[in-house]
């Protein structure tokens, strides 16, 4: 494995041919499989045959369609194996109810994306005893005091949703290994800018949907670490994945799979235009937050985690200062200049534009928002690479104009 850059790790990964010699892998649709020796059923039951060895079960156990893609995310991230799943949050619950039980709790960041916030402090702690504790994943001693008897995993994000602030994955995963608890890193914003399990975490998790894909076509997340982890969330008894059965569809993950080796070249268009954007935005003395930005708080931090080929990621935060405020900006942005679209998510090929305190972190309470850093006003962008970069600019700078925003000099 190449700790450096992954993208030797997945030219050196075996592509599997199709099913008559094509380059392409053909899409295995079926549900179940069969067994020429009567058996080998048995030892698939048993865990003692499986994928690894060309052995398939059923479609919810493993496809291998789905497990070649799990073999490309295992590459991406620098882990002995990975887990395709239907979403981002299939994965993240499946992680999180294979490692805890009722009455264990969680250490996560409190600036994390509104549905893993809700589902780690409404659903897990009303509907399966497990409670969590929310800290500033920045303050690392914060983190270590946060940690009880009953701790069994720090879950966080790579880079926070959307406050941009930079987990030091190193040290925190000294923490968790000082008490002998689990480290989880969501990576959805930074796919190949950071291999949080090449740093010192255990598992990886990701938004396929994403950058990944790219595209806004299709829903899917992946779990990557350990091959004894992953097989404990395939068990007949207790795995979360086997049993819950957030399966991936094969379709979606030959197309994903077909999109992974042009994600290096998306990933560096994404960071390049991005920075280009929030420097220019800077100069005008705007509220603009990135990690490539100097005066990023955690920009030194960034730059010894980083693989710096591919940028320092496509998101950037613009606050606006008031709500109404955002909401015209992204509308002129949308409706007049064609800038992007004002809709939720990130990582497409176009701009991608929303008011996080009203849409993707309305979970929060306006408390925990305002602990998290998370103003009325705070635009998340997540910068496309369509067009120019100088037609976007001019985009911009009419809209700033027309809402106000522009600084009169």
């Amino acid at each position: 494995m190449n700790r450096r850059d992954p993208i030797e790790d997945l030219a050196h990964l075996r592509h599997e041919f199709g099913e008559h010699g094509g380059v392409n892998m053909s899409i295995e649709a079926s549900s179940t499989f069969t067994v020429i020796d009567p058996a080998t059923m048995p030892e698939l039951f048993q865990g003692r045959k499986g994928p690894e060895k060309g052995c398939y079960l059923y479609g919810r156990h493993f496809n291998p369609t789905v497990y070649n893609l799990g073999r490309q995310m295992a590459a991406l991230e620098g882990t002995e194996a990975a887990y395709c799943t239907a979403s981002g949050m299939g994965a993240i619950a499946g992680v999180i109810l294979g490692l805890c039980n009722a009455g264990d709790e969680v250490v996560a960041s409190n600036a994390i994306y509104g549905g893993s916030y809700a589902l780690l402090h409404d659903f897990l702690p009303a509907k399966c005893g497990i409670k969590t504790t929310f800290v500033d994943i920045t303050d690392t001693s914060g983190v270590a005091d946060a940690v009880t008897e009953r701790t069994r995993l720090i879950f966080t994000e790579s880079v926070s949703n959307p406050t941009l602030r930079v987990a030091d994955i190193p040290r925190i995963a000294e923490i968790a290994s000082g008490r002998g608890i689990t480290l989880v890193v969501d990576n959805t914003f930074s796919p190949l800018v950071m291999r949080p399990a090449v740093l010192g975490a255990d598992i990886v998790v990701h938004s396929i949907t994403k950058f990944i894909s790219g595209a806004s076509d299709l829903i899917a997340g992946a779990i990557c670490g350990s091959e004894e982890f992953i097989g404990s969330l395939m068990d007949l008894h207790m795995g979360s994945l086997m049993l819950l059965g957030p399966t991936m569809d094969p379709n979606i993950a030959s197309s994903v799979s077909l999109r992974i080796p042009h994600l290096p070249l998306r990933m560096a268009a994404h960071g390049e235009r991005a920075l280009a954007l929030v420097q220019r935005l800077e100069s005008l003395g705007l509220g603009v937050c990135y990690p490539g930005l100097a005066n990023h708080p955690d920009h030194d931090l960034f730059d010894a985690l980083r693989i710096p080929e591919y940028g320092y990621g496509g998101v950037f935060t613009l606050d606006a200062g008031t709500a109404d405020k955002a909401d015209e900006l992204m509308y002129f942005l949308q409706n007049k200049q064609r800038f992007g679209y004002l809709a939720v998510s990130l990582g497409y090929f176009d701009t991608l534009m929303s008011c996080s305190g009203s849409s993707t972190s309305s979970e929060l309470s306006d408390e925990d928002k305002d602990a998290a850093g998370i103003s009325p006003g705070l635009v998340r962008i997540s910068v496309g690479y369509t067009g120019t970069l100088e037609q976007r600019w001019r985009q911009m700078e009419a809209a700033l104009r027309e809402t106000g925003l522009f600084p009169r000099r």
